[in-house]
Order: C-alpha cells, then sequence, then structure tokens
C-alpha cells in the first residue's frame, strides 16, 4: 500500500518548505494519525520511509520517540489525565484511577469495547485548576470523582 495520493500531494508540497525532505518527518506524521485512523500503523511507517527515502527504522524511531504519536489504534475518545506536581498534589492519582475504572481503559491502552483510551500525560497548563484532564481535546478542570464520572458517562 501507498500514501493515499491526498497525502503524497500535501507531502510533495510540503518537502519544499525546508532545507532537507527530511525536516518534513513529523509534520508528514501528523497528517498520517490525523487522516488514517488517528495511528501510525506498521504500513504507515513503511508509507512515510518510503516517501522520505528513510529506513522504516528511522521513522519508527521518530514516532517512537514523541510521545504525541500512536504506534496502536486508539479508542474513540482520548481522555489525557494531568500529573505534574499541581494535579498530583491535588488528587490526580486518585482522579487517574477513577478515569480507568469509569472507563475499563488501563493507563496507555484503550477498553475493550474500544470507547475509551486513557493516558498519563505531563503538565497541561492549568494548574491553578487542578487536578484536571483532557477528553477529546477540551479541558475539565477542579474535578473530583464525581464530576469526572458525569462527564464520561455522558460521552457517546
Amino acid at each position: 500500500m501507498a500514501l493515499p495520493q491526498k497525502l503524497h500531494d500535501e507531502f510533495t508540497e510540503l518537502v519544499t518548505h525546508y532545507p532537507e525532505r527530511r525536516a518534513g518527518l513529523i509534520p508528514a506524521l501528523h497528517r498520517c494519525q490525523e487522516e488514517l485512523g488517528g495511528w501510525l500503523s506498521p504500513q504507515t511507517i513503511e508509507d512515510v520511509a518510503a516517501f522520505f527515502g528513510l529506513e522504516p527504522v528511522e521513522v519508527f524511531g521518530v514516532a517512537t520517540f514523541y510521545p504525541m504519536f500512536r504506534l496502536t489504534p486508539r479508542g474513540k475518545h482520548l481522555v489525557s489525565v494531568c500529573h505534574n506536581i499541581s494535579c498530583t498534589l491535588r488528587g490526580a492519582e486518585e482522579l487517574l484511577a477513577h478515569v480507568c475504572h469509569v472507563t475499563g481503559s488501563p493507563v496507555g491502552g484503550t477498553s475493550p469495547d474500544g470507547k475509551f483510551s486513557v493516558v498519563r500525560v505531563e503538565c497541561q497548563g492549568a494548574c491553578a485548576n487542578a487536578p484536571m484532564f483532557d477528553l477529546d481535546g477540551v479541558y475539565h478542570e477542579d474535578l473530583d470523582r464525581a464530576k469526572a464520572e458525569q462527564i464520561l458517562r455522558s460521552c457517546k
């Protein structure tokens, strides 16, 4: 399989903005993840490597170095629980455990029904309103167990 023509055309234009072709790798991986199911499959890694003239292991190395890239499918909803010092002091670990209990997802994994993926993340800049989580790109702050559960149960 090769990259979809839409992405191939995008990347062809993208690399014209960089002094070296390979410098467009990270934006290209972001676009693949956005367009191809929310994760980077082994085939996608190979296709991107071929486009950039790299070995698949080089692309894999970049994809595994940065935490924003996913190498396994994720759930329909992504819950990112902050665990910096402010959140931790205000109950982030308990919140994370409760999120996992409510969703059925382990930390760093996906629930058996494919509905939720839960990840522990570093500071999201909402320290004054800790503990918090980001659900599908929306911050939810000043959380307790009941409020978190209500938010998660409202997900369709």
